[in-house]
């Protein structure tokens, strides 16, 4: 396990501001894996936000008693996820517009189908899972960060399972921490 440090109908958009900086645990692509290290990680959190690829009630329950879920469903989601969570969301923590999907791309290689609403809402935070890799890039024709944060779960080619903790206040993204599990942790 390693962790690094770098500073600095399907749609439900919500405009709650929230006061204060918030601390986000991030996650994707678990599969219906409940870890425990998910509450180790994301207990000093405020939020955790998962990219989809949910995989089951278990899951959830296991996310929702470590604090409050946002999530999006993803391809292998089943009913009961999919009528808990969107295909699409979009929020507003402190000032930072966040837009959320599972199947969404890459900046310069978006999924088409979600190109159109990307550009149109412009968010300032973009979170898509899918690939069960890892990315932060950011998107200087958005003036956007995109984060993929990779797998957490243990179905699926990767050889390392990933976390994602992030700072959100006022208009800063910080804090930024990827945190690295063994698949047989």
């Amino acid at each position: 396990m390693s962790v690094y440090f770098a500073k600095n109908a399907d749609i439900i958009r919500e405009n709650i501001i929230f006061a204060g900086m918030k601390r986000i645990g991030l996650l994707s692509d678990t599969h219906g894996w409940v870890d425990a290290k998910y509450g180790e990680y994301f207990g000093v959190c405020d939020e955790i936000w998962h990219a989809g690829d949910i995989g089951g009630e278990a899951v959830v329950t296991a996310l929702e008693q470590i604090c409050p879920l946002r999530a999006v469903y993803g391809n292998i989601d089943g009913e009961y996820v999919r009528s808990r969570f969107p295909k699409i969301a979009h929020f507003k923590i402190e000032e930072v517009d966040v837009m959320m999907t599972h199947i969404g791309g890459y900046p310069g290689r978006y999924e088409p189908s979600i190109r159109p609403e990307l550009y149109a809402s412009r968010p300032r935070l973009f979170i898509a899972g899918h690939s069960h890799i890892l990315k932060v890039i950011f998107d200087k024709n958005l003036n956007c960060l995109h984060i993929n944060p990779g797998a957490a779960g243990l179905s699926g080619f990767q050889t390392v399972r990933t976390l994602i903790r992030l700072t959100i206040d006022k208009t800063n993204i910080k804090d930024l921490e990827i945190i690295e599990l063994n698949r047989n942790e």
